[in-house]
């Protein structure tokens, strides 16, 4: 219950119609309503001010007179109370869903958001078929599914559409898939007749599930977001592992930034302006097959140098650990991995570990399980970066 006292400030009359104790709206003395919310009191006694009338005026002669309080302000008196708590409900209205893919993530993003999961179940019947029931209400709200597409990535995949389905089902307002790892980004383009661009693809089946936007976290080429019919917004995790490498003592003379391959020069480039505007080298690789990676030759100077190698995912590690070699060869001192996605497809640990690199620096974008931890691994959390945006 809050209450505004009506007093006489000197030089003001009050009118008689609200000092009257036949008024249907007011006692003698006081308004009075009732709140479903406490707050603190919006009225101070003696100047009848209040955070919803109009602000006092000023007649040009230096004295403020309190504003007039009639039957034509007293409407919107109650109207903006109302909508205030119309306002501050509308805010609340945000859900965070997680798929199974990376459950961890998910929470560690609601953690930061200052919000809980929201409850879903999710089962697999005999067949194999997915099963998806929101657990709350999520009518008119702006719902978050995340959900990256890794291992198994078809059956991640069809989780996130049968998710995305049952939030349209269910009257959201809003759908945004956030996917931290997009699966399928490498089959963007035709390199040989009778392929399938299966990055298309997916983004079709994400659109017509029901999604309004995607929130993607480092996608392998920048023209997959084209191919979605909704906005994408791409997400660059390299400050995240900017910052950690800002905090290693490594003096910025003596850094290089590699990229493993000619089509990773931009990123490469991009990260070594950051990084101090550190020196930029390229490993020139011939690929003779999916997962298979030969290197040929080093383009720029490592002699003597602390090389960090830039790349957006580790699959098998392949292109990876050849260049790592290669540095080696031509005289780097030491040599770094950075990574966003940590896909570490087999043989991968076993390359990694092997003692050619210093150090392999990845995010949970992807979940790493503890048998894959190798003494050079280091995870950094993305949930800030997306749970900021």
């Amino acid at each position: 219950m809050a209450s505004l006292a009506l007093t006489s400030p000197p030089g003001v009359k009050i009118p008689s119609y609200l000092a009257s104790s036949s008024s249907s709206l007011f006692s003698r003395s006081s308004i009075s309503f009732r709140t479903t919310e406490s707050r603190s009191p919006i009225c101070v006694s003696g100047f009848a001010k209040c955070n919803y009338l109009p602000k006092a005026l000023n007649i040009g002669n230096g004295n403020a007179r309190a504003p007039i309080i009639n039957e034509s302000t007293l409407p919107k008196l109650f109207d903006s109370s109302r909508l205030e708590k119309s306002v501050n409900r509308t805010n609340t209205k945000l859900k965070l869903f997680s798929g199974t893919a990376n459950p961890a993530l998910s929470q560690e993003i609601a953690w930061y958001m200052g919000l809980e999961l929201g409850k879903v179940s999710i089962k697999r019947f005999a067949d194999g078929e997915i099963y998806v029931q929101l657990k709350e209400s999520v009518r008119g709200c702006d719902v978050f599914l995340v959900q990256p597409t890794c291992t198994p990535t078809n059956e991640n995949l069809m989780e996130l559409l049968i998710m995305v389905d049952a939030c349209r089902r269910a009257s959201a307002k809003k759908v945004t898939a956030v996917i931290p790892y997009f699966g399928y980004a490498r089959a963007d383009r035709k390199t040989q007749g009778r392929e399938s661009i299966a990055a298309k693809l997916v983004a079709n089946l994400i659109t017509e599930a029901g999604a309004d936007r995607v929130l993607a976290c480092d996608l392998h080429s920048g023209q997959s977001m084209g191919y979605f019919d909704i906005p994408v917004d791409h997400v660059y995790c390299q400050p995240v592992i900017l910052d950690y490498l800002a905090s290693k003592s490594i003096s910025s003379e003596d850094l290089v930034v590699v990229s493993p391959d000619v089509g990773g020069v931009a990123r490469a480039r991009a990260f070594a302006k950051k990084l101090s505007d550190a020196p930029l080298a390229i490993v020139d690789k011939r690929r003779h097959g999916h997962n298979v990676a030969e290197v040929m030759n080093l383009i720029g100077d490592v002699k003597g140098k602390v090389a960090v190698m830039v790349d957006d995912m580790i699959d098998t590690a392949g292109t990876i650990v050849k260049g790592a070699a290669l540095l080696h060869e031509e005289g780097a001192r030491e040599v770094y991995a950075c990574c966003t996605h940590a896909v570490f497809s087999p043989p991968a640990i076993e390359r990694l570990s092997s003692g050619l690199l210093q150090e392999v620096i990845v995010t949970n974008t992807l979940p790493v399980a503890e048998k894959n931890y190798f003494p050079q691994l280091t995870i950094l959390s993305v949930a800030n970066l997306l749970g900021s945006i």
